[in-house]
């Protein structure tokens, strides 16, 4: 014999659906969890901090697979000694994302191999869970892209949902060498988040060496 659906808990459900709660109908795991003579308050309390854990873990997904990651990794993987005059302490203020809210923005700048990637992304997923949005690429990766948006015209368009985003991060700057069109869509990406929002760029140039990055000299002077 099939069991039969309790017409209450059948309401429930539905009614749950409706108004986008999908933890309510697993009210009865909540009362197993109360101790004896809390009241309704109680209860209703710790459905709903249920619900709000379930939807911001659900945004931090969505944020993080919006932000297009190449890998995952993590402030607690980082290994600080590989960092060289940088103080773990800078580090942890770093990984508060108070920068983000300052809107300020951060240059990374070392070997290859000295951990910039690793820390770029573990502070863009810190940023994620957080609650803000982030976008991730590789310098390549953005001017291949805002070369096609340009030939596609898309490039207002690409260049507003850029303008979007609360970090922007900037992937291995030095490894190659734009043309001039590229340079300057790129360093007008970054120079229109001037004190808007926050940028993060990787590189193993100096910045006294960042004419090698871009063919107009007034656009480092600036």
């Amino acid at each position: 014999m099939s069991e039969q659906i309790d017409p209450v808990q059948e309401t429930i459900m539905l009614y749950a659906r409706q108004l986008r709660v999908p933890t309510f109908p697993n009210y009865e795991q909540v009362i197993r969890q109360l101790d004896p003579g809390e009241g309704y308050d109680r209860f209703l309390l710790e459905l709903m901090k249920i619900e709000l854990k379930q939807r911001q873990e659900a945004g931090q997904q969505r944020r993080i697979k919006k932000a297009r990651f190449p890998y995952t990794k993590t402030m607690e993987e980082f290994q600080y000694e590989r960092l060289e005059h940088v103080s773990k302490a800078l580090i942890n203020e770093l990984a508060s994302c108070d920068f983000i809210s300052n809107r300020q923005n951060i240059a990374m700048i070392g070997n290859s191999g000295s951990g910039k990637t690793h820390l770029s992304i573990a502070l863009g997923m810190k940023a994620c869970y957080l609650g803000f949005n982030v976008r991730f690429f590789t310098a390549m990766n953005l001017a291949n892209e805002l070369s096609e948006a340009l030939q596609t015209h898309r490039l207002s368009k690409l260049e507003k949902s850029l303008a979007k985003v609360d970090l922007l991060i900037i992937d291995e700057l030095s490894y190659l060498t734009f043309n001039r069109h590229q340079s300057e869509m790129l360093f007008q990406v970054i120079s229109e988040r001037s004190e808007r929002a926050s940028v993060i760029i990787t590189t193993n140039l100096e910045f006294s060496r960042w004419t090698e990055l871009f063919e107009n000299e007034l656009l480092i002077a600036a």
